[in-house]
This record gives structure tokens, sequence and C-alpha cells, in this order.
């Protein structure tokens, strides 16, 4: 038997159950795969809560859509992997188990130099940075300002962006400039002033923002220091941001994904594992968890109590 995470009702973190299911089997075109990671993302909470609303529960609803781990077995059809081979899984809910059948189409193959832990932490966070970038066309020479920055979106947003030549501005406390820093962004401290703040670190004006915090503040200020509302975006504040006349991506935007935005959310995770053996792209983890403590891992994320990203070990 496999185990996994699963809740019937929504609500608090102690809805999160860890129950035994009959081991995955690979159908055609999929792969199982025993998870050694599995990444912990705000989605999970806000879905787990209610608050990111899905079709009512029927039946166990599994969590987690990142991970990373090894092959064990090959549905019919599957060409292009083994067993043994160590693989990242993207876009497949249900990560928060010990083992997991998988759609080739949602996995990356992990290179030495990238760790499972690494591996789990990339789908959503990287996926989201690198499309909502290429969707707002940033450029060499351009200045971007990204709000909540050193989060793991932002993280992976201001190295996006400075590996592809542009100057970036990123928000967050004063305790996280360092980490800002060593990713190549300019930090500055949100709240009050923060416009002003932004102007004197980017005399030369800013082009694009991304708003990776969904504050009042973050839409405000990307407003008043953007000339061109459609080089503006959120992924935090999707109902809202046809009222400002901005772009959303994610954040429970009535405006689905183009293809091509799609695709490059998997195209994503396959580059950022590329950099990272490079030595070019850094994935800041946080606390490491057993399964069983996936509810405690919801209350870190709930509470801002963990720097980097948390990961559960099955």
């Amino acid at each position: 038997m496999a185990r996994a995470i699963v809740h019937t009702e929504l609500g608090s973190p102690d809805v999160l159950r860890l129950v035994e299911i009959p081991d995955p089997v690979a159908a055609p075109g999929e792969v199982v795969v025993r998870i050694e990671a599995a990444g912990v993302n705000p989605i999970d909470i806000k879905q787990r809560a209610g608050i990111r609303p899905l079709p009512p529960i029927v039946e166990p609803r599994h969590v987690g859509f990142d991970g990373a781990g090894v092959i064990t077995s090959l549905g019919d059809g599957v060409t292009g992997y083994a067993v043994g081979d160590r693989v990242a899984i993207h876009d497949t809910r249900g990560t928060y188990a010990s083992a997991l059948r998988v759609p080739v189409g949602n996995l990356a193959r992990l290179l030495d130099g990238v760790t499972s832990a690494e591996g789990a932490a990339l789908g959503i966070p990287v996926g989201t940075a690198y499309q909502s970038l290429r969707s707002l066309a940033v450029r060499k020479g351009e200045t971007l300002l990204v709000h909540a920055g050193s989060g793991a979106v932002g993280q992976a947003a201001v190295q996006f962006a400075v590996l592809w030549g542009a100057t970036v501005i990123a928000t967050g406390s004063p305790e996280r400039h360092d980490q800002l820093r060593s990713l190549g962004a300019i930090p500055v401290a949100y709240g009050e002033g923060l416009a002003d703040r932004v102007r004197e670190a980017a005399p030369q004006g800013v082009d694009v923002a991304l708003d990776c915090a969904g504050t009042d503040e973050a839409i405000q200020v990307s407003l008043e220091l953007v000339a061109d509302r459609n080089r503006i975006a959120t992924i935090v504040r999707g109902p809202d941001a046809a009222e400002f006349g901005i772009r959303a991506f994610s954040g429970g935007s009535p405006i689905p994904l183009t293809d091509e935005e799609l695709e490059w959310r998997r195209e994503a995770v396959s580059l950022a594992i590329n950099l990272i053996e490079a030595g070019d792209f850094q994935v800041e983890l946080g606390t490491e968890l057993p399964l069983a403590e996936a509810a405690r891992a919801h209350e870190l994320i709930e509470q801002h109590a963990s720097s980097g990203k948390i990961i559960l070990i099955p």
C-alpha cells in the first residue's frame, strides 16, 4: 500500500489526513513515481481552505501538485524514460504521497546536480514566474519591478529577468534584502513611500511590474510607475485585475492562459533544472517535514513562519 494526504471537507489544516491507498498502477502514457519530496505551495492551502473554489468534494481529495522522485514502473507506450530515472513532477494532483501515477508530459528529468527537494520546489513557482515574464515580454535593458520578490515565484522571476539582461527592483522585508541581492535584484522595503524608493532605485523608470504580493500597495504603486497597463500583471488578484485594467496570471483569474502560455509553464521546469545544474539558478529551500506533518506545513505557510520552500518527505 502507498500513503497519501487527503481531505474530505474544506477547512483548517486539521482536515488533512494521512491514509493508505492502493499502490498506483500506470495507465498508457503514464509512469509511477516513488515520491522522494513534495513541494508545498500556497495554492494547496487555498484549495484546502475553500479560498480557491473547486467542485464539491465527492471522494477524498488528494493534495499537492509538485514533487520529485524515481520512476518505478512504466505504462504502455511510454518512451524516453526508464525505471530508475529521477524526475521532477509538475501539474499533477496528489504529490503529497509516497507514490503517484504521472502522465509523461508532466515530468522533467532531474540532472545529477539537482536534488529531489530542489526538483520538488520548481513546478508552480518556476512555471508561473517564467510564463508571466514571457507574457509580459520582459527584455534586455528594461526595468522590472517584482512585488514580494523574496517569495518562491518572486525569486524565480528575479533570476529569469536578470539572466535575460533586465534590471530588477524587488520588494521585500529588510531581513530578506541580502537574499534578493544574491539573486541580482535591487531590494526595496515595502510600506509607506514605496513608490519614491522605487524611483530612487530606478531613476530610469520602470517598464514592467509583476505583483506576487496581492496587496493594494503593490497594485497602486505599479499603476503609478508603469505607463503601459498591459505590462502590469498580478498572480494573486485575478478577480480584481480587470477593474484595474491590468493582466492576471493565476490568482483566480477568469481569463484562462493561452496554449502558448501553458507550454511556457511546462518548459520552465526543464529550463530551471538545466540552470541549477550549471550554477546559474538557485532554489531557496526551507523547512523539511515528514509527510504525516502536512498539516503543520500548511500552518507554517499560513503563519508566514518559514522562509524558503517547505518540503514534505514521504
